[in-house]
């Protein structure tokens, strides 16, 4: 309760700090290959850590989908004894946690595994954390009854989520864009089922390396301080070469998929993989979304979807990057009978835009939304934690958040349709209906 509530009172006092001022990140690499990314603020006596590990779900085995989640949620269901501290089990991991005032975190997409640590940064409960930090990355001890307990805890998440038209979409969906790539795997009540504990450990064994981990900081410590927090973090992890790389994405052929549900609603998806993170591009997407239905009641697909027709409460699309080729999807639900209707209109507006853009004035207020947005979207050390981590992991440059203004005021309109054009295509885009008349 001690961080929780001094970060409530004092919260207010640093929302606008970082923004206001050019962010330094300080970057080096670890003598095992971890890559530190690390800004220095005095503004909390708190520090932020992240550790990203190449071992996202695109690295699950064919069958297997799932082994991450359940490899990255065990690994504070114990840790193994070491020659000056005692094993333990996950109450006694948690009541480390309560003892210490600090929180851990973290979790799985598919490109990384994550854990994170706030404490305060006064020594004795930073080294504290950070030496819990470090039993959980380096020898967790994937206790079997914890396994069978999650298992079936999984596989009954599974089974209920299989009865909902919203998650039968998004399975269905990415398995009708990436095929049989690792990002279109989901996993199943098999897949799990047939997840064993030495899948596990060798999972962490081959996957958890310090070759390809980075390590992001932000807080109240020196630069020296830093280095030795992120070199003994590293040392945890094996030094082996880093995972193989995850095999190319490849456009889908354009299909309409239809599944039968009887809810009252028709649940719908229109999208192609379409994005790297680290694609210049990526800003035009951006600015160009927020006109298309990433801007709310503003969005063209709102206007003609919601707000002329009363087909759907909400209609909305987002681009994902992703390592490779993350989605561009358009979402919606409307009544079952008027799932075609809907569907129409969503295709015109796409293809209305794919060939005229944005005007200059939806142009300014999608900039304007972005450029005057980034001082909320770092007003805390958690939040720039984030942007750190991004930075670090897909290779985007340090001088990222202080161009970030710049590059978003730069883009033109043209600039958005050709970015449109390359990297959407009507002939790869994929529609899943999940309920809807036929």
């Amino acid at each position: 309760m001690r961080i929780h509530t001094f970060l409530i009172t004092t919260a207010c006092l640093v929302l606008s700090g970082l923004a206001q001022a050019g962010v330094k990140i300080e970057h080096w690499t670890t003598p095992t290959g971890a890559r530190v990314y690390f800004v220095a603020s005095d503004a909390l006596p708190i520090l932020d850590v992240q550790v990203d590990i190449a071992a996202g779900s695109a690295q699950d085995p064919a069958g297997k989908s799932g082994l991450a989640s359940i490899t990255r949620g065990l690994l504070d269901a114990g840790v193994q004894a070491a020659a000056d501290a005692p094993a333990l089990d996950e109450e006694q991991i948690a009541g480390r946690v309560v003892d210490l005032g600090i929180r851990l975190g973290g979790g799985v997409d598919s490109d990384r595994t994550s854990l994170t640590l706030r404490t305060l940064a006064d020594t004795e409960q930073r080294n504290g954390g950070l030496t819990l930090l470090r039993r959980l990355l380096s020898a967790p001890s994937f206790p079997q009854d914890v396994l069978t307990r999650e298992k079936a805890r999984t596989i009954a998440a599974i089974q209920e989520a299989d009865t909902r038209p919203a998650s039968v979409l998004s399975r269905r969906f990415g398995a009708a864009l990436y095929g049989d790539h690792p990002y279109g795997r989901t996993p199943s009540v098999e897949s799990v089922g047939a997840v064993t504990r030495d899948d596990i450990v060798a999972f962490h064994r081959n996957n958890y390396s310090s070759a390809g981990a980075v390590i992001s900081m932000i807080g109240n410590i020196s630069r020296a301080e830093a280095e030795s927090i992120a070199a003994d973090l590293a040392a945890a992890l094996p030094s082996h070469a880093p995972v193989a790389a995850i095999p190319p994405v490849s456009r889908p052929k354009g299909e309409l998929v239809r599944i039968d549900h009887p809810s009252t609603q028709a649940h719908i998806a229109v999208g192609m993989p379409a994005v790297k993170r680290s694609d210049p591009e990526y800003y035009a997407l951006l600015v160009g979304n927020y006109t298309l239905g990433g801007g709310g009641f503003v969005s063209k697909l709102m206007q003609e979807v919601r707000e002329k027709r009363g087909y759907a409460y909400d209609v909305h699309s987002y681009f994902a990057p992703r390592l490779l080729e993350g989605p561009f999807q358009i979402g919606l639900q409307t009544r079952r009978e008027q799932a075609d209707a809907a569907l129409k209109v969503v295709n015109t507006v796409l293809d209305g835009y794919l060939k005229n853009g944005p005007s200059e004035a939806e142009l300014a207020a999608a900039k304007k939304f972005y450029i005057d947005g980034l001082a909320l979207r770092i007003d805390s050390n958690a939040k720039l934690l984030g942007y750190l981590s991004a930075i670090g992991f897909y290779g985007l440059p340090l001088s990222y958040i202080d161009d970030y203004p710049k590059i978003i005021g730069s883009v033109t309109a043209e600039q958005v349709r050709a970015a449109f054009a390359s990297h959407l295509n009507k002939d790869n885009l994929v529609t899943v209906i999940v309920g809807g008349d036929k």
